[in-house]
């Protein structure tokens, strides 16, 4: 079958397809699963993808492979097209394509064959202001390149190329740092500069985004926001050398499977969030039931991270057989004396890394001069975001997260720095974490402070000059054998 064109103003009619019985592929990767890991890891990811029978070439819309101009209305005119005939493919004849925010809908396979590029738009109207979350507050953002916004049923898929164009963003970027860090405003810049993200999955179910090459981010490049049963399998991120760009994130979101992607960009390369401070806590819905595996991160500032955006918590988490090459820091746990929320019931399995300076890091007090917002004294005319980020927790002990029942095992790495970078607070310590069959090369094996109850299995450090982990406030910490 093949789509009729549409007239612009036909309505956007939703035609929500049968639930799909699980693909095969589906099937033989729960069959896959370690018999030890808990039951909720078979119930994550997309339950179904789209039938592709429907075929909707955004050709027969008026999309051309020039860059010279925009195809962004034929493109999304093809996709409302397939979405109001009950559901389909469209497809892209090779060649490059220069797009703005687009929004697949429900029902809708989104193929990027090899040979086609879609390139973003430099235009900053081509991304119009939505309502979103964005660095855990709730405010009007760009939208995406590429959007799947309240939609059921989606996959985006194919083997080509999605290219930001970021380089635009992230200069502007930089510029608004330079002005702003003088100025006590250091806080505000991430979010006054504001910079589309590469793909936003937001209040959707069942999608799935595989096998694509993402480029250049203007901002973060996989989003996942308020959704549940989202796959992001094979995609590789690269040429991401610009600020917060992100591989993964996946915030205040449930039943998620994050796996076989090569990443390698500026900032975390697969994140956890919950969301920040008063307005987090506000929203109060957790990031849980999300599995990550067979993943490579290259350069970036951590293989798996969680938080700094904490607020809402984030709970049930399965990370095995992930690698680290040359990533700032490898597990990566943080939050702020304003987050709240916590971080429990996490899993960290087979993990290697290669030349990861800090393999290990948990800290509560992360990155003061962009954690806490403080307006100076005279402003009055400011951004009711601002306002936002400034409002107090109180009380105070409402704002400082709890980091707990967390097990790493079967850890191989060499190359590091400093093994441990382990900091928690004197009223919140980091409390039951679970250490086996750890084995570590590096420099020096670091400090823990403020700890209670970590257990160490056969964890040996091979280090420089043999000196033994500084426990500092600690009680019932195991120190782990260093040997020189």
């Amino acid at each position: 079958m093949r789509c009729k064109p549409l007239l612009r103003t036909l309505p956007l009619a939703l035609a929500l397809g049968p639930l799909l019985p699980p693909a095969a592929a589906a099937q033989a990767r729960a069959d896959s699963l370690p018999a030890d890991l808990p039951a909720w890891v078979h119930d994550v990811g997309a339950r179904r993808t789209p039938d592709g029978a429907r075929v909707c070439p955004v050709s027969d819309y008026g999309a051309v492979p020039d860059t010279s101009r925009t195809s962004t209305w034929a493109i999304q005119a093809a996709i409302d097209a397939c979405s109001a005939a009950g559901g389909g493919t469209v497809t892209f004849a090779p060649g490059r394509y220069l797009t703005g925010s687009i929004f697949v809908k429900s029902n809708v396979d989104l193929r990027i064959d090899q040979g086609v590029v879609l390139y973003g738009s430099q235009d900053t109207a081509d991304y119009p202001a939505r309502p979103t979350r964005v660095a855990g507050i709730e405010m009007s953002w760009p939208a995406g390149l590429i959007n799947v916004d309240g939609q059921q049923n989606v996959r985006i898929s194919g083997g080509g190329i999605i290219d930001g164009q970021g380089k635009k963003w992230w200069d502007a970027y930089w510029a608004l740092r330079r002005d702003y860090e003088p100025r006590g405003l250091r806080w505000a810049a991430d979010y006054d500069a504001r910079r589309p993200r590469l793909m936003v999955v937001s209040n959707a179910s069942d999608v799935t985004i595989q096998n694509l090459h993402l480029k250049r981010s203007g901002f973060w490049t996989v989003h996942v926001l308020y959704s549940d049963h989202v796959t992001v399998d094979g995609i590789t991120i690269s040429d991401n050398a610009g600020p917060s760009t992100d591989g993964i994130d996946i915030d205040s979101s449930s039943r998620i499977l994050v796996e076989n992607n090569d990443i390698d960009n500026n900032d975390d390369d697969i994140c956890l969030k919950a969301g920040r401070d008063s307005d987090g806590l506000r929203v109060n819905r957790p990031t849980e039931y999300v599995l990550i595996r067979n993943n490579v991160a290259r350069r970036g500032g951590g293989v798996v991270s969680f938080g700094s955006e904490t607020s809402g918590g984030i709970r049930h988490v399965v990370a095995y057989h992930n690698r680290g090459i040359g990533t700032k820091e490898g597990i990566r746990f943080k939050s702020a004396r304003t987050r709240g929320g916590f971080v429990e019931d996490v899993l960290i399995r087979d993990l290697s890394m290669i030349d990861v300076p800090r393999p290990f890091t948990f800290t509560l007090d992360w990155n003061p001069s962009y954690s806490y917002a403080t307006i100076p004294a005279g402003m009055t005319d400011v951004p009711a975001y601002w306002k936002v980020l400034a409002t107090p927790v109180v009380p105070a002990e409402r704002g400082l997260a709890d980091f707990r029942d967390i097990t790493i095992e079967n850890v191989r790495a060499v190359g590091a720095r400093q093994i441990f970078t382990a900091s928690g607070l004197p009223t919140r310590p980091l409390r039951n974490v679970k250490w086996k069959d750890v084995t570590v090369v590096g420099r020096e094996a670091g400090s823990i402070d403020y700890a209670r109850d970590w257990q160490m299995q056969n964890v040996t450090l091979l280090t420089h000059d043999g000196k033994p982990v500084e426990i500092t406030h600690g009680q019932d910490v195991d120190p782990p054998t260093v040997v020189r």
